[in-house]
Order: structure tokens, then sequence, then C-alpha cells
């Protein structure tokens, strides 16, 4: 009997087709100790169950925080879906997984062994969970092979960390792995992680996440586009940056004027940062519908697409209620963000593709 057999769903209650697509939700799978020592002291990451539906994910030996059974038992998803309505989810790896500071030969090796669970975790319910893999982003070559693998087994995207250690996303290697997802015609969903800042922000507050990973977007945006970066990549490729882009629309008037006014920051890039909103993609990660107003004037509405950060308590606790609460959105302005957004930008043959 598989997960889903085991979670009975009325007809009431299972969503169809034109139901709501959440893009960014996050999966830990039951990884033991020994299996993470692949990455042989580079964090280690592994589930500690408690055996009640409550677990914590561990990093080596210390406790890295408590998570309960959706992150990783498909049944348990299922109903939540099914409560909060929602159709389909892009699933992903929870950061703490990347691996981007083991050997690449063994991050190449982890790699593998997290992107079969999640394969195994999406195919108990292919019509609503939607596989993302992971790569090994610290040999950009390595990680281009991982994607080409990925896509033959099943995986329908790349979830991909905003930098590794020093190195952003306009580096040359990794905008040469961005292109060869563009040219295997994979989707990038690019998360904040390891947040700069971490020795002015380790007082507490969970400030890393509350500062740190806005900031951390804003750099990858910004260098993507002030390095010239969007101007080598191919316009093929599909990008999402989570939790609403971070703090870029907010700061693009302030980039703008920048870029207007001192040759420094124009030097390598031919047009303002505003003029590249759309060469990607955000989700709607961002808790406030005034937010969301701004952000969707910024980026333009079919640019934006629901992200609740599932099943974390950091995340929207009732995915697409920012989305229902803005104002001035017409009807098909809703349905576009809460659904049919995520499936154009995934693709014609994900569930429920033909809905809008």
């Amino acid at each position: 009997m598989t997960a889903t057999d085991a979670h009975p769903r009325t007809p009431a209650q299972r969503p169809g087709p034109a139901g709501v697509f959440d893009v960014h939700t996050h999966f830990f799978p039951r990884i033991s100790r020994a299996e993470s020592r692949v990455l042989a002291g580079a964090g280690e990451p592994w589930l500690r169950e408690a055996g009640d539906g409550t677990g914590t994910m561990m990093s080596g030996t210390d406790a890295y925080r408590p998570v309960s059974a959706e992150l990783w038992e498909a049944g348990s998803r299922l109903a939540a879906m099914d409560r909060s309505g929602v159709a389909v989810q892009a699933v992903s790896s929870t950061p703490l997984l990347f691996g981007y500071a083991a050997d690449p030969a063994r991050a190449v090796d982890w790699c593998e062994l997290v992107n079969q669970r999640i394969l195994d975790f999406c195919g108990q319910a292919p019509d609503r969970l939607l596989p993302l893999c992971q790569v090994p982003l610290q040999d950009a070559a390595a990680a281009a092979a991982a994607v080409t693998r990925a896509k033959a087994a099943g995986h329908r995207g790349v979830h991909i960390g905003n930098h590794v250690g020093q190195r952003y996303l306009d580096d040359a290697d990794l905008l040469a792995f961005l292109a060869h997802c563009a040219d295997q015609d994979m989707p990038v969903l690019v998360h904040p992680w390891d947040m700069l800042g971490a020795d002015r922000t380790a007082r507490g507050y969970m400030l890393p996440w509350l500062v740190g990973m806005a900031a951390e977007t804003q750099l990858s945006l910004l260098s993507l586009i002030l390095s010239g970066g969007f101007e080598r990549l191919p316009r093929s490729l599909r990008m999402c940056f989570c939790h609403g882009g971070g703090s870029f629309a907010y700061l693009l008037g302030r980039a703008d004027n920048a870029w207007h006014r001192r040759d420094l920051v124009r030097a390598d890039s031919p047009h303002p940062p505003s003029f590249y909103t759309d060469r990607f993609c955000v989700d709607s990660a961002v808790f406030d519908p005034r937010a969301l107003r701004l952000l969707l004037d910024v980026m333009g509405t079919e640019r934006v697409m629901l992200g609740s950060d599932f099943p974390f308590p950091l995340g929207e606790q009732e995915p697409g209620a920012t989305i229902r609460a803005c104002t001035g959105l017409t009807d098909a302005d809703r349905a576009a963000l809460l659904g049919g957004n995520a499936r154009r930008f995934f693709g014609p043959t994900v569930p429920g593709a033909g809905a809008r």
C-alpha cells in the first residue's frame, strides 16, 4: 500500500486540475546518520525521528531544527495539502542538504542519494508532487552532468542555493551551469542560504532568516544584472527566486537611480536593473498584501507564483492567503498567481497544465 492509498480522499477533498500550485515547498528525506557520512564532515545532515510524527533535522551531532512528518512522509503532506486546498507542490530539498562544502566527488554521490529520495517521495503521488533535483554546485561541470541525469530520471526542475562560498550566480562557471539548465529545458528555483552577516546576526531572534535571506536574494539578483550576467544567458532560461525576490522590489528604485548616476554601477550592464525584471520570476512569500502589491507592480502579475515555504513555521500557513487578500486583482490575476503562472513556468506536461 502506498502513502496515497493509506490516505484516501473523498471527491470533495480531491483538488481538481485548476487548483493551487505551490512552487516553494521543502522535503527532508529519511536519511540515516551513517548515510550522511558520505559528506565526510561537511555538515552531514540526517533525520532523527522521535516516533510520534516529529523529528529533528541534524547536522552531524548538532540539532538544527525540530520538524514534523509533513517534511518526509507523503501521506502527512497530502493530508496537509488537502486541508489547505493545494493541488500541486513543487518539491525541493531543504537547503541544509545542499552539501556545497563537501569534496565534489562526495557531493555527486550525495546529490544522487537525495535526488533518488525526492523521486521516491514524489512518485507516491505523481499527479500532485513535482520533483526538483539538487546538484553539486561547487563543481559546475559536475552540476551540469547531474542536471542531465536528473532530467532523464524524471526530475522536472533544479533547486540551487544562491551562492557557493564567495561565488554568486554571475560567476563564469555558474553562468555556464545556468545556460546548461536552459539547454536542458530545466527551470531553476533559487533559494537563499548560508546567509551573509552571520557574525552580526548571531545574537538570535532568527535574524539570519529575517534579514539575511532578503539581503542574499537582493545580492544575487543585482550581481546577475550589474555584471551583465543576464546579457550572457539565453532568454529561454526560466529562473524563480524564492522569498519574493528578497528586498529587490523594494530597493529597485535605489538601484536604478545608482545606475543612472554612477558609471561604476553601470560599467558592465547596458541597461538599468528595472530592464531585467522580465528575465526571472519570484514567489509570493512576502506575507503582506501591501508588499505583494508592490511586488506585482514591479515584476508584473505574470512573473509572480505562489510560494509558501511549506512546511516550515515561518512559511505561509494558509498557502495563497496573501494573494487572496491583495486588493486590485482580477479573478484572472488571482488564478494566474495561484496556479496558472506555475504551470507555464514548469511546462505543458505538469499536473493540471491545461487548467487556466
